[in-house]
């Protein structure tokens, strides 16, 4: 196949290249946007976590900057990615997010969305993977391939397992399970395969560009070739030191049996398996890591990344045994933080950023960046003046929640959760409690942390259109 006939294939022949930007400017810098689905901030080598093998993320972060504490704000419902990636494309804060997103098509026709305001900019705008928006994506990008839906499809193989001593029912490497091998071939290795595609195209261009690269991967049904599972042999995997058989408060918190991401695993949680879905989770994390390198090395080959910001980022965290949890429908950090890397012009290399923010910040950031000021109803802020070294702060205090069953705030030293099923409040030391197995609410001692972030979380329900009323007190 020739490259005329390889563009055509790719949706990318000389049709399509003609553009005339509204805002045409050659020095505007190019963005390489990776998303990672279900990534706990744990989960990179590089970062602290000598387990898992990830030689081309750990370059990112090498290269680049790592905000050590950034935050999904949570969900409206089981599929957190929702929310995580509406609120990514809108800029809204969670619940207002919630609101426009019933609605993205008004807004996309008022081309108010992420893509369409890089393009207004002159951006030539690619995507491809997963997207799980209630949009078209075909109406925001210029140039789209092999959309992806919320996860593979699974079956009925990969839950309640595996039990020891007895068969496993589910094979990652087997292609007939179906998943990510629907298609003929892993959906990473397609993803890196257009982003191949995307690249060789906008190297000929003159326009800056915009890739929206979005794996599903991590995400089960957690499949990989067999020789990446063999990389992790199960008397190498450690328990996480918060494990527990179960969880005491799942059910009354929207995370117990039924629902789908918990469902994965037996109850009560065994070692055993919790060993084998991180050993899972592990193996796609590191052949995704694989195609990733293969991304960076056809980025280089463009001779464009000297003026190119590349952003590796997830849309949210997950269990994976953690508090006897598997899912992400929970605000302990290993399911609200995520790893944010951004490598580029001007940014000092293997630097750590300990303020907090939010995955969603990198919108506003890149629309910095391009030149644009922030439109109205963008509510996230630009991370360019903490990357600059010209700021310090960036938000007071991080706010979190799922359904109308968890609210949370934290300022990054103590964490309080609130399960208002329960009228349970958790308080937790996060600088000498990191894995929140201690909670302090009903301590004398911090009667006075726990008021002051009440307050601050009733504030943040304002903020971010939270219509769920908490006691004053």
């Amino acid at each position: 196949m020739n490259r005329r006939q390889f563009l055509s294939l790719m949706g990318l022949g000389a049709a399509t290249v003609m553009y005339t930007p509204r805002a045409r400017a050659q020095e505007k810098p190019n963005f390489l946007f990776i998303f990672a689905d279900d990534q706990t901030y744990a989960s990179i080598h590089a970062l602290g976590l000598d387990e898992v093998n990830t030689p081309n993320l750990d370059r990112l972060v090498r290269n680049g900057a790592t905000f050590t504490h950034a935050y999904n704000q949570g969900g409206w419902h089981g599929a957190v990615c929702v929310a995580s990636r509406t609120m990514l494309i809108t800029g809204a804060f969670l619940w207002n997010a919630e609101r426009k997103g019933g609605q993205l098509d008004r807004e996309a026709e008022g081309e108010r969305l992420w893509p369409q305001l890089l393009k207004q900019q002159g951006y030539d705008t690619y995507m491809s993977g997963k997207w799980h928006v209630n949009v078209d994506p075909n109406k925001v990008f210029d140039h789209v391939r092999h959309v992806r839906p919320g996860m593979p499809k699974d079956t009925k193989a990969a839950y309640n397992r595996p039990v020891e001593g007895q068969p496993d029912p589910w094979e990652p490497w087997d292609p007939a399970q179906g998943g990510y091998w629907e298609g003929g071939k892993h959906w990473s290795e397609v993803l890196g395969d257009d982003a191949e595609g995307f690249l060789e195209h906008a190297a000929e261009n003159e326009n800056p560009f915009f890739m929206y690269l979005a794996f599903n991967a991590p995400h089960d049904p957690r499949q990989s070739p067999k020789a990446f599972v063999d990389q992790y042999p199960l008397n190498n995997i450690a328990v996480p030191e918060n494990s527990l058989p179960q969880y005491p408060y799942a059910s009354d918190i929207g995370a117990g049996p039924g629902l789908r991401d918990e469902d994965l695993a037996p109850f009560p949680r065994t070692e055993y398996a919790v060993k084998v879905h991180r050993q899972e989770y592990y193996a796609i994390i590191t052949h995704m890591d694989r195609q990733i390198g293969r991304i960076l090395a056809a980025m280089e080959k463009t001779g464009k990344a000297d003026n190119t910001y590349i952003i590796f980022t997830a849309d949210h965290g997950l269990a994976c045994g953690h508090h006897g949890l598997l899912g992400k429908q929970n605000l302990f950090d290993h399911s609200v933080r995520v790893p944010l890397i951004i490598n580029g012009p001007g940014i000092a290399q293997d630097q750590r950023i300990e303020s907090p923010a939010y995955l969603q910040d990198v919108m506003p950031t890149t629309l910095d960046w391009a030149g644009m000021a922030r439109p109205d109803g963008v509510q996230f802020k630009s991370l360019a003046p903490l990357l600059a070294g010209t700021a310090t702060e960036h938000y007071d205090a991080i706010y979190g929640a799922y359904r109308h069953l968890q609210r949370m705030v934290t300022d990054d030293k103590f964490k309080l959760i609130y399960y208002p099923a329960l009228d349970k409040k958790l308080l937790f030391d996060l600088v000498n409690d990191p894995q929140e197995m201690n909670n302090l609410a009903d301590s004398p001692d911090y009667a006075g942390k726990v008021e002051a972030l009440w307050a601050q979380l009733q504030a943040l329900q304002e903020e971010t259109g939270d219509r769920l009323k908490l006691d004053k007190k």
